[in-house]
């Protein structure tokens, strides 16, 4: 049913549900976990000086971030591939399903309501409306939304 399983990281420990779901899924799927950090190009954009440096500790948290995945998924025996792309986040997790043949998404979300996630928008919202593939959402608990921050992904 599923080959190939993919799962949007931004590091933080909200991503903590979907990153196990992912892995016991390929596990009994016997599929491929693909570990995507997108460096998000909008939310620097606008900085005249100094981006440089900051794309490139993006780029750094993000080698950081999908190695952990490939730790974790590899400890349970299930093939992983990583990717780091550079983009607007929900559009780079979109084009990566149609370009890789993704058949799940599985993220998580950290269960803003109201006018935070008005205000911020969703990634997996956003992903949800516009992917190819299923899109399995895991809310993260209370305590690791209220630390991480951002949206997922």
């Amino acid at each position: 049913m599923y080959d190939t399983i993919l799962v949007p990281t931004d590091g933080s420990t909200a991503t903590d549900g979907a990153i196990e779901h992912a892995i016991e899924l390929a596990k009994q799927y016997d599929a491929t976990v693909h570990a995507l950090y997108v460096v998000d190009t909008g939310a620097y954009s606008s900085l005249e000086m100094g981006s440089d440096i900051v794309a490139e500790a993006l780029q750094e948290e993000g080698n950081s971030a999908v190695d952990g995945v490939a730790e974790r998924a590899e400890a349970a025996g299930v093939d992983v591939e990583t990717a780091v792309e550079a983009g607007i986040a929900h559009r780079v997790i979109v084009d990566y399903v149609a370009d890789e043949d993704v058949d799940l998404v599985v993220m998580g979300t950290h269960g803003r309501t109201g006018v935070g996630r008005f205000l911020l928008g969703s990634v997996a919202e956003k992903v949800v409306r516009t992917a190819d593939a299923p899109v399995m959402t895991v809310r993260s608990e209370p305590e690791e939304a209220d630390a991480a921050g951002d949206d997922a992904a």
